[in-house]
């Protein structure tokens, strides 16, 4: 009787053998997954800080009058800040004019602190906030000059934050800049 219909033995051995092969690899795709979803969030959580942090330093420096200081690692600059005193954490109603103060960042080959003093006592000493951590290079800052000294005509202050890389080849970047908007305004 040719005309029954069924699977032979080895038919049903192969079968099987495939179906083993095709739940093991995707089995050992979702653990790989499962794995490695730790460091892609670690990593994008590095890189959220940082943009956050470049976000903040050039809005300050966008509203920034003067430059006192520049290197690599430092700028300490004149810029207007939302505050009923410089160093102080009560932030002002935004109705109120904003007060000039000298705010300095800071970076070293781990993190980046801001440091926020009265402009009229040059070298006073404020509390150094922590903004970021987990940096690998201390050159965070590069400067685009158009006048005689680095602190009467720096036109545009560049940051690069290089950070750790959570899953340990290379390092991440991330960079912004901005000029000092108001000093442009009153100088033209």
């Amino acid at each position: 009787m040719r005309d029954e219909s069924g699977m032979t033995l080895v038919e049903l051995l192969v079968a099987s053998a495939m179906s083993v092969l095709i739940v093991g690899a995707a089995g050992s795709m979702l653990v790989s997954a499962v794995r490695t979803q730790p460091k892609v969030s670690e990593k994008a959580q590095a890189i959220s800080t940082a943009r956050y942090v470049l976000e903040r330093m050039t809005h300050e420096i966008r509203n920034g009058t003067a430059v006192e200081y520049s290197s690599g690692s430092t700028v300490e600059f004149t810029t207007r800040v939302r505050r009923t005193a410089c160093g102080g954490s009560t932030e002002e109603d935004p109705s109120v004019p904003a007060i000039e103060c000298r705010v300095t960042y800071s970076c070293t080959t781990t993190a980046c602190t801001r440091t926020e003093t009265a402009p009229e006592v040059p070298g006073s000493s404020g509390t150094p906030v922590p903004l970021v951590e987990g940096l690998v290079s201390s050159k965070v800052f590069n400067y685009e000059v158009t006048g005689e000294g680095a602190s009467e005509g720096t036109s545009f202050i560049g940051i690069t934050l290089h950070i750790e890389n959570p899953e340990g080849e290379g390092e991440l970047t991330v960079t912004d800049g901005a000029g000092l908007r108001i000093r442009n305004y009153l100088a033209g």
